[in-house]
């Protein structure tokens, strides 16, 4: 269970890496994967920035687990105009990541182009 007086918390963005600035309108779901259950603990969309309005988790919801962040790149993409010449290549990226530690900060950012994308834990 969470620590409720914790800093405790996760994040993320998204930067559109093939057309150098933030993922605005990416739509982001994220799931528990310790608990069978496909409805997300939260589902959201991108601002302008590439950010979440929110964190995904704060202080009183983030517990040590399993987690999966779906980031919808391929729907994002195609909002873009994105026309690639063999179609669509990533559809839904999925990242598998463990909280070890319910009073740190987790920020998983995803760095996404049509072809590829990398994630790292940052601050």
């Amino acid at each position: 269970m969470a620590n409720n007086n914790s800093s405790g918390k996760l994040t993320t963005h998204v930067l559109d890496t093939a057309r150098g600035c933030p993922a605005a309108g990416m739509k982001i779901e994220l799931f528990d994967l310790d608990v069978a259950s496909d409805v997300p603990l939260v589902s959201t969309v991108t601002n302008a920035d590439g950010r979440c309005e929110a964190p995904m988790r704060d202080a009183n919801t983030l517990r040590k687990g399993r987690y999966e962040l779906r980031f919808h790149v391929s729907d994002y993409f195609t909002a873009q105009n994105t026309v690639l010449e063999n179609g669509q290549f990533l559809d839904v990226v999925p990242i598998q990541f463990v909280v070890a530690d319910d009073t740190a900060h987790y920020h998983v950012p995803l760095l996404v182009s049509p072809y590829s994308y990398s994630t790292y834990r940052g601050s």
